[in-house]
């Protein structure tokens, strides 16, 4: 479908924020080999600022609370957007609101591709009672197919990632870096079944602390996990918390300049990956297999548990379910692992 004229796609992906963190390598790639084509994003006006200064990227905020809520704000929204002049429709996200809008764009004869999830496939992956295991397509390929489909293929080594940003002002003016390397560590995610026990990352903060290498970056969000953070904060003495002090915009363009990012298998992580940060990932009940690894990480990055001890991993794709004894996979991961790995891919000594 490559043209001289210029194309117009939508891009829907209205959350998580992982999950939209991880369109913007395949849309990286759509426009550097496809000049001819701009591209509307619908999702939430939370992650606008992730496609910020992407050129011929633009983002359209879906109000899924408010205007564009139900049956009838969904077709207020389908007649905002066909307003924009829409030539073709990549949904990435394959959910009920988007299939209702797919529906919509129909009536105008408006072409809709949407991700195929590899529902049964996962679900077939968290089966216990699986009779083989091996690697899904990742979550970029099944994105990168719908371009394809769409007639905008591009290859996963055309995919790429975002540039560093200028460390903001007002980063600088709460971080100390002192010439020290720069590591991120998010510690927190949706469901306890993927979050690192906080009594082990105490240990690891304890022991990256102790070194005087690296000046730590804490990252999270929400009352409780900020009140963690600024425990530590307060606690270990090259410890900086950023939750809850910067915009989320600052906050990506001070992740963009990091050395290292720790992370669970969360939005962070994505986030990280997104601006080609090095990332080590945490596992717990699941795996990277699911196909949610960070962009271009290599596999050695991802720090799992121990499945000869807990064969059920992975036990569900989003970390939500876990059987009865599996709730401690996580203490398989020795915080002594996880400083080496990070002392590693740095080149530190420890």
């Amino acid at each position: 479908m490559a043209t001289n004229k210029t194309i117009h796609i939508l891009v829907i992906r209205l959350s998580a924020m992982g999950d939209v963190a991880m369109t913007v390598p395949v849309i990286m790639g759509v426009i550097k080999k496809y000049p001819e084509v701009k591209i509307t994003v619908l999702t939430k006006a939370f992650t606008a600022p992730i496609f910020a200064n992407i050129p011929n990227v633009k983002v359209y905020n879906a109000d899924v609370k408010g205007k564009h809520k139900g049956i009838l704000g969904l077709w207020k929204l389908y007649q905002e957007l066909k307003a924009l002049q829409i030539d073709v429709v990549a949904d990435l996200h394959n959910v009920l609101r988007s299939s209702i809008l797919k529906q919509f764009f129909k009536l105008s004869a408006i072409p809709l591709i949407q991700v195929d999830k590899g529902r049964a496939a996962k679900k077939a992956l968290v089966n216990p009672k699986r009779t083989s295991f091996s690697p899904l397509p990742t979550t970029f390929k099944r994105y990168a197919e719908v371009f394809s489909k769409l007639g905008y293929p591009v290859t996963i080594s055309e995919i790429e990632t975002l540039s560093k940003k200028p460390i903001p002002e007002s980063a600088n003016s709460l971080i100390n870096f002192e010439g020290k390397l720069k590591i991120g560590i998010a510690p927190f995610a949706a469901f306890s079944g993927k979050m690192y026990p906080l009594p082990l990352m105490e240990k690891v903060l304890s022991d990256l602390n102790a070194s005087n290498k690296y000046s730590i970056v804490l990252f999270g969000g929400g009352k409780k996990e900020i009140e963690v953070l600024a425990k530590w904060e307060s606690q270990f003495n090259n410890c900086s918390n950023a939750a809850g002090k910067l915009s989320f915009s600052d906050e990506l363009s001070l992740i963009s300049n990091l050395q290292l990012m720790l992370a669970m298998d969360s939005g962070n992580a994505h986030l990280a990956a997104m601006y080609g940060v090095p990332t080590v990932t945490i596992w717990g009940v699941t795996h990277p297999y699911a196909g949610f690894s960070p962009f271009n990480q290599p596999e050695h990055h991802a720090l799992l548990s121990d499945r000869k001890k807990y064969p059920a991993i992975p036990t569900s794709i989003y970390g939500n379910k876990y059987p009865d004894g599996y709730d401690n996979v996580m203490e398989t991961i020795l915080p002594e692992t996880i400083v080496q790995k990070i002392s590693e891919i740095l080149s530190v000594s420890v």
